[in-house]
């Protein structure tokens, strides 16, 4: 993975998560993990929102990752977004769930009493590519396997 892509992931803590039921998309603001090598993202939410029924209908997601917060002002020509394209996949391996667990409250320890609710469901991305936009103009793209 390029750097500049794993350091926008590990550098941040939020990202817009957009599902699709039939036509229509959603997105939603969400607190996220992430793998050491940045090939799954991690998120929770409660099995009865939008965003979980459309993940159930339709895996494909799309996430944005962006330095709107650090690139501000006159810095603001520099800002990075970066689109991460991947299928969402159910959590069901008990050890997975608990890696999962493990990362989201060593990032988000404010989210336990959420994580811990009986509704509480764990969001894995499979990331399928990255698309890191550095200013207006500078693209990278890269897949992964």
């Amino acid at each position: 993975m390029h750097e500049r892509i794993g350091a926008l992931i590990k550098d941040n803590a939020i990202c817009v998560l957009a599902t699709v039921a039939g036509t229509t998309p959603h997105c939603s603001l969400m607190s996220y993990a992430a793998a050491g090598d940045g090939t799954e993202i991690y998120m929770v939410t409660h099995n009865n929102t939008k965003k979980f029924n459309n993940l159930e209908g339709n895996p494909r997601v799309c996430l944005l990752i962006d330095s709107r917060e650090t690139d501000r002002g006159e810095r603001r020509q520099r800002a990075k977004a970066l689109t991460v394209t991947g299928t969402y996949e159910k959590v069901e391996d008990e050890p997975k769930r608990g890696e999962i667990r493990r990362r989201l409250l060593d990032r988000h320890p404010h989210l336990k009493d959420f994580i811990d609710d009986p509704r509480a469901r764990f969001i894995l991305v499979r990331v399928k590519a990255f698309q890191l936009l550095e200013g207006v103009v500078d693209a990278y793209c890269e897949e992964v396997n």
